[in-house]
């Protein structure tokens, strides 16, 4: 159900994306940033089949609960859900994980975070003794039985102690085991840019949970996929998306000092690539996008005189661009990572045909091999 790292990415089939990738083409590409999923798959003896699961970002591995990192945050339309995002926005920090899961289990993957750091040690020293975990969510509730509540606080946990650098998993795991978009199999998907600003390079990195869109809306690399793939052999029969019931959450992740003002403008950059490949932000989409930067460390530890550096507002525009290009490709990553699930109730859900993809992008002279 997940794409393995023998398997094609958007790349690798010859889709064309701007800009250049870091070694892993994730957002572990950041120093420092690590990812962990639990993805739970389970048919029940009653009948409902469980396609859910946790993914967590951790802007500083396990130094993540010690050691913040300057944040922001964006809503391009908020029919849903990431908490902590006041105090993240009144601190300008983002202190500890971000995490990702469906709709109904918010509550106990928040409480699995605060476990988690509880159980790291003396409250007094780590501040775990109050917390505000950010946990966002997309709705899995087609493939999943969501009223099962089959996410529990110890998959949170497992999320955090599992996560690493490296590549990351896409498709049907963590968090985006149960998700859809533009009426294919999608869920977790992550890319990188490297970018030069000044005398400097620096890496922007994006993860998504995509579970957004119609299929008659689909781009992939400026061509209107949507609208030449057969709709019997080539997506969902059942097209529960085509009224804008959909969301996505998107983080972002770089190096370049960068200040909490600047990084909601950067967070505010993600809507472009998701624009690009075909979504509207529909009525009742949940469209929420985080930014952390891992610089400025001595920020993050709280001490009294620390030396804060930021990229200047007159040179950020190239890491605007990052953004864009590398949320555009996130997506497209999820989409090609999704396979063929069946779920709740018996309903199924296709993963887009490579080959068909291909033809179309090839008539089109969009192909780059």
């Amino acid at each position: 159900m997940a794409a393995s790292a023998d398997e094609p990415r958007a790349r690798d089939l010859g889709i064309p994306f701007d800009g250049t990738p870091g070694s892993y083409n994730a957002i572990t590409d950041v120093p420092g940033v690590t990812v962990g999923q639990v993805t739970l798959v389970e048919d029940l003896p009653d009948g409902k089949a469980v396609r859910t699961g946790v993914t967590a970002v951790l802007p500083r591995g396990r130094d993540s609960i010690n050691t913040h990192s300057f944040g922001g945050w964006f809503t391009l339309n908020g029919n849903g859900e990431m908490t902590g995002t006041t105090w993240l926005r009144e601190s300008g920090f983002l202190e500890g994980p971000v995490m990702i899961t469906n709709t109904h289990s918010v509550g106990a993957v928040s409480e699995g975070v605060i476990k988690w750091r509880v159980a790291q040690g003396d409250g007094d020293h780590t501040g775990a003794w109050w917390s505000l975990p950010v946990v966002a969510e997309t709705w899995d509730g087609y493939l999943n039985d969501i009223n099962g509540f089959h996410v529990r606080p110890n998959h949170a946990m497992k999320a955090i102690d599992t996560a690493t650098s490296g590549p990351v998993a896409e498709g049907s795991v963590g968090g985006g085991t149960g998700m859809i978009c533009h009426s294919f199999k999608c869920g977790t998907g992550t890319s990188s840019r490297i970018v030069k600003v000044g005398d400097e390079n620096y890496v922007v990195g994006v993860l998504v949970q995509a579970n957004y869109g119609s299929s008659r809306l689909l781009k992939v690399a400026g061509v209107p996929v949507g609208q030449h793939l057969d709709e019997i052999d080539f997506r969902a029969s059942v097209d529960p998306y085509d009224q804008g019931f959909s969301s996505i959450i998107i983080v972002i992740a770089t190096d370049a000092p960068l200040l909490p003002a600047q990084l909601s403008r950067l967070s505010k950059r993600a809507s472009l690539g998701l624009a690009r490949n075909g979504s509207i932000a529909g009525d009742s989409s949940g469209d929420i996008f985080i930014a952390f930067s891992t610089a400025n460390v001595d920020a993050g530890r709280g001490l009294p005189d620390a030396v804060i550096r930021m990229v200047p507002n007159g040179e950020i525009t190239p890491l605007f661009e990052a953004v864009v290009n590398a949320t555009e490709e996130s997506i497209i990553n999820a989409l090609v990572a999704g396979r063929t699930m069946m779920g709740h109730e018996g309903h199924k859900i296709a993963g887009i045909n490579h080959k068909k993809l291909q033809e179309i992008l090839n008539s089109h002279n969009r192909l780059s091999k």
